[in-house]
């Protein structure tokens, strides 16, 4: 199995966006699936899981997390969804993913 990592903006002061930003990665996750990928989307998999335990929400407690999912990942897709050249999260996945050779693809929501 090929795990795919799909990286996409979610951090914003404003939690409509956030949720926003969770409901399109979801459909897009959803439609890389549906076509075969196996996909690993960290705002998918954790947004319920932040929001059910009151966690942070920024990058500096979920980078290591993303760390040791993207060192199995095969190749990374950024989601080019409004915010994301302004992410620090998404920046800091780049760089990571550039430091271990994953390719990167972008994608258009």
């Amino acid at each position: 199995m090929s795990l795919v990592y799909l990286a996409t903006p979610y951090s914003h002061n404003d939690a409509l966006i956030r949720e926003h930003r969770f409901r399109v990665v979801n459909r897009v996750a959803a439609d890389l699936m549906r076509r075969g990928v196996h996909v690993y989307s960290p705002i998918s998999h954790t947004h319920p899981i932040a929001e059910a335990g009151d966690l942070p929400k920024g990058w500096e407690f979920w980078e290591q997390y993303d760390r040791s999912v993207l060192s199995v990942c095969v190749r990374m897709i950024v989601l080019k969804q409004d915010g994301w050249e302004e992410s620090r999260g998404v920046t800091e996945e780049i760089r990571i993913a550039r430091d271990i050779g994953l390719p990167i693809h972008y994608m258009d929501p």
